[in-house]
């Protein structure tokens, strides 16, 4: 079966919690976090929960370990926290977390980058994979780090991405 095939056999609605990590955002400020549950919801993708949470890695890890458990959630997609900053923590949560890992998802996220920012584009420690069943991704907080994430990458795979993960 071609890529293109097994594509069209995906999945075309899945259910999604969106998860900020910032020190400083709320709801309102939240534009990356807005910016992925507008993105999910115009390609008919459902919101499962959305929450924001400081970035204090036991914080983070307990709530992506209770979300992964929700049957509602069949994708995560986490923003914030994924440089070198010290309070950057998100990355070795996700770390811990992913049974299985996507190493391309961060390659090429870094790559596309690369062609907007430059050398920068290196400390984005972006990655994906499966845990408990679900899809995992973490993205970098910025806005244009979502959108990049979410239209080249996230939204083209998401639904080909939870099939493969649901053996069909």
């Amino acid at each position: 079966m071609s890529v293109h095939e097994h594509k069209e056999k995906g999945k075309k609605s899945i259910g999604c919690f969106v998860l900020t990590v910032s020190d400083t955002r709320d709801e309102a400020t939240d534009t990356s976090g807005q910016t992925i549950k507008s993105l999910l919801s115009e390609h008919g993708h459902r919101l499962a929960g959305y929450r924001i949470v400081k970035d204090e890695p036991a914080e983070i890890e307990a709530l992506l370990k209770e979300t992964l458990w929700n049957s509602d959630v069949e994708a995560v997609i986490v923003n914030g926290g994924t440089g070198i900053a010290p309070r950057d923590g998100t990355y070795e949560v996700i770390d811990r977390l992913l049974e299985k890992r996507l190493d391309g998802f961060g390659e090429i996220f870094r790559f596309l980058s690369y062609q907007d920012i430059g050398s920068a584009a290196m400390m984005s420690r972006a990655v994906a994979g499966a845990s408990k069943g679900k899809v995992l991704i973490s993205l970098p907080g910025s806005r244009g780090a979502v959108e990049l994430g979410m239209k080249k990458l996230i939204l083209p795979e998401l639904g080909h991405m939870v099939t493969q993960l649901k053996g069909q």
